[in-house]
């Protein structure tokens, strides 16, 4: 009877380590397999953040494309009658006289706007133009802030000594919130001054092509 109890002990003791190895080998093929799927989404989100930056690169370039084939095509085209071209823009001086809006009016319906100032070269081919006239910078809205017409602000300037005055602050001169180029007047490196927007002066439009 013992024998026969001992060798059920024993059976019963091999199944035991059957189960316990059974388990083990379950449990790291479980393991193995979360790892397997966790690599398999580490990869697959790595993938789609790839995609997604390739993405915007490639709709950023044709952008640029677009950009710098509607920029081939304007310059292009023939300068208009009237007009000078200078760089990537094309220049109208005005053969009449008007105030600082009527001037920036008429400029607008020739698909232009006052000339913006950004170079010295810039500069030096406006100068060459010999003529006082308006161009695109104000302070109008905000007394002593001057800004282009595209609303940006001023960052290089030709202003004449002691220039922008706002009239001396004398009243009999008005409010100087206009911008002209005085190349009539003072040496052309400094020309700039500040006019009354009700005078009347030829004016400089710019179209960028």
């Amino acid at each position: 009877m013992a024998d026969y109890v001992n060798k059920q002990v024993i059976e019963l003791n091999k199944v035991n380590e059957e189960n316990r190895n059974r388990a083990t080998r379950s449990v790291k093929t479980e393991t193995h397999l979360s790892d397997n799927r966790g690599n398999e989404t580490e990869e697959r989100d790595q993938l789609q953040t790839s995609y997604n930056t390739l993405t915007e690169e490639r709709d950023q370039l044709q952008k640029e494309r677009d950009y710098l084939m509607t920029r081939f095509s304007n310059l292009k085209q023939t300068c208009p009658e009237g007009w000078q071209q200078f760089n990537s823009s094309w220049y109208f001086l005005s053969t009449e006289t008007k105030t600082w809006e009527e001037s920036r009016e008429d400029c607008l319906e020739r698909g232009a706007d006052l000339v913006i100032i950004n170079s010295d070269m810039e500069q030096q081919f406006l100068i060459g133009l010999n003529k006082g006239a308006w161009i695109g910078l104000t302070d109008s809205v905000s007394e002593g802030t001057w800004r282009w017409v595209d609303s940006t602000p001023l960052t290089i300037s030709y202003w004449h000594s002691q220039q922008p005055d706002n009239g001396r602050d004398d009243p009999k001169n008005g409010e100087e919130d206009c911008v002209e180029l005085n190349t009539e007047t003072w040496p052309p490196a400094k020309a700039w001054n500040d006019q009354s927007c009700l005078d009347n002066r030829h004016w400089i439009c710019e179209k960028v092509v």
